[in-house]
């Protein structure tokens, strides 16, 4: 049996600037854009992982969601409680000038973590946060 990761979500509050963020400073590209009940829907991939999407959703996609229910997850994604996402990089501390010259929120700068990875971390323009990891040689 084989099993292997194909879809993963994010939330997002603004889809257009999630797409300035995700294609534009990350370079993810758009693989669907799909809107459905006043919702919207983002798939994007890194083009090197054609089998791998990140859907960009609502931060409570379900049509039937009580305003209290939305309410409280649109909280939740504002204090940057609701999703984590770890990226591999081949180059930690040129991906961090990259994301930082577009005026990504830093969180941490390139620092070696004792577990054998150089990593930095940003906060998405929802909150989400987001980490960078590049295998350090053994």
């Amino acid at each position: 049996m084989n099993i292997s990761l194909s879809t993963c979500f994010i939330a997002v509050d603004d889809h257009d600037k999630a797409l300035a963020f995700y294609r534009d400073v990350l370079g993810l590209e758009v693989r669907n854009d799909v809107g459905f009940e006043g919702m919207r829907w983002v798939t994007v991939g890194a083009p090197s992982q054609p089998d791998v999407s990140i859907v960009l959703e609502p931060p409570l996609a379900d049509p039937n969601a009580s305003p209290a229910d939305r309410e409280a997850m649109a909280e939740l994604l504002a204090k940057g409680l609701l999703r984590a996402v770890i990226f591999t990089t081949d180059d930690c501390d040129a991906t961090f000038e990259r994301i930082r010259a577009a005026g990504g929120e830093v969180l941490q700068e390139p620092v070696d973590q004792p577990y054998g990875v150089r990593d930095c971390a940003f906060r998405d323009p929802s909150g989400n946060m987001l980490r960078f990891n590049q295998a350090r040689e053994k």
